[in-house]
Formats: structure tokens, C-alpha cells, sequence
């Protein structure tokens, strides 16, 4: 005796017809969300800036020049010994003279291992900057770029930069060398580290890592001066 085919009722014949193409949606809606994740993944990360520094971390020194109220940030992580950084210095100060209600800059240290000379370039503008020079010893150290980097022996140059630009003598040789200077040096650095940056210069506009095809004086321009034009234009 043959035994009877039982029919599958209409709703179970509905169900594996349609289930296929469930599936298929599924796993493209799977596929999106991981490419969207990997994606931002590797965005540049967002920059905090906070009342009391960046990251709160009581070691780091946040050097800023401008008002604090301006409307567009320029903000920085650079290598003294960079040449692309020597290179944008002039053109970053010269928005600021340009800007100067509506801009301010910010700058953290970020020296490279490859160049023999930054993290020490680095502690002679922390140690001008616990004598309030930070900025006069950041702006001797990119327009001398070119001849402190490339001798033996840097210390002397940056011991003259300071004599020129009116330090304690005794106090800048000690601070220096001091825990304190390498810290905050460091706290830089790691900070930079913990927001992706792996290059110098590094820069986030208003919060929003500037692209490295946008990295040289003409464009940054450009991209501060259209920033300034959103936040002010009624």
C-alpha cells in the first residue's frame, strides 16, 4: 500500500518560498552594518577639547594661541624636526594674523622616532613654555628648522634660542632635563597615539582630522577660511 503525499498547508508553502530571500536580505543587512563599522573604524577619531585640557590628563601642558571664544580651531600635532611642519608653520600664524577674532590654534607635541633631534626640540619648548614662551620658542624652533637639525649636537642651538628669546638661563637648562618636561611630552604623544595620529603634521579642523591631500598652505586655507565663513555667516 502506497503511502498517501500529505500537501504542506498554504501558509508553510508561502513561508519556504519567501524564507530564502529573508535570508538573502539578512546577511546584506549584516554585510552593510560590518562595512559601516569598519569604515568608521578607521576614521580619525574626533578631538575633545575640554576646560581643562585635552583628555584631562593633569601631565599635559595645552599650548593655545587665540581667543578662547573663537569660533574655529585650529588644532595641531606636530614635530619640530618635520619638514612638512616647518613648511606650515608660517602659513598657520599668518591665519592667524588674518583671522584673528575668529581663530585660535592649539598645539601638542608629537616628535617622531626617525628624527634624532624632536622629542629634545620638544622639551626646549616645554621648558620655554614653564616660563610662559611657549610660542616664541615653537616659532624659533620651525624658522631655524633647517640648522639645528642638522647638527651633532643640538642642545647648544636651543640653549641660544632661549638666551634670545629672554629665558632664565639656569632655570630652562634644569627644566629641560626635568621629569616634568618629558611628561608632558609624553602625555602629548600618547594622546595623539590614543586618536589614531601616526604622521606629523597631524590636524584637526574644528574637531574634524584634516585629509593629508589637504595638508599644505593653499588648501588649509581654504578649508580654515570656509570653516570661518559657516560659524560667522548669519
Amino acid at each position: 500500500m502506497e503511502a498517501m503525499e500529505v500537501e504542506a498547508p498554504p501558509k508553510t508553502r508561502r513561508m519556504a518560498f519567501v524564507l530564502p530571500f529573508i535570508i538573502v536580505v539578512l546577511v546584506g543587512v549584516i554585510t552593510a552594518a560590518s562595512g559601516i563599522a569598519l569604515y568608521r573604524a578607521k576614521l580619525p577619531a574626533i578631538l575633545e577639547i575640554t576646560g581643562k585640557g585635552v583628555g584631562n590628563n593633569p601631565n599635559e601642558s595645552v599650548h593655545v594661541r587665540g581667543r578662547v571664544d573663537a569660533p574655529v580651531t585650529i588644532e595641531e600635532f606636530g614635530d619640530f624636526q618635520c619638514p612638512p611642519c616647518g613648511t606650515l608653520s608660517g602659513p598657520i600664524k599668518q591665519l592667524e594674523e588674518d583671522h584673528k577674532q575668529n581663530l585660535r590654534v592649539i598645539f601638542h607635541h608629537f616628535p617622531l622616532i626617525t628624527h634624532n633631534h624632536a622629542r629634545e626640540a620638544a622639551c626646549a619648548a616645554e621648558a620655554a613654555g614653564l616660563q610662559s614662551k611657549f610660542w616664541e620658542m615653537h616659532d624659533i624652533l620651525y624658522r631655524e628648522q633647517r640648522e639645528w637639525s642638522k647638527a651633532a649636537e643640538a642642545r647648544p642651538l636651543f640653549n641660544a634660542y632661549a638666551n634670545l628669546i629672554g629665558l632664565d638661563m639656569e632655570r630652562f637648562k634644569q627644566d629641560i632635563d626635568s621629569e616634568k618636561v618629558k611628561e608632558r611630552v609624553s602625555a602629548d604623544q600618547a594622546r595623539g597615539t590614543s586618536l589614531g595620529v601616526e604622521n606629523t603634521p597631524t590636524i584637526f579642523l574644528n574637531n574634524r582630522a584634516v585629509e593629508p591631500a589637504n595638508l599644505n598652505p593653499e588648501k588649509l586655507r581654504g578649508a580654515v577660511e570656509e570653516a570661518i565663513k559657516a560659524k560667522t555667516t548669519p
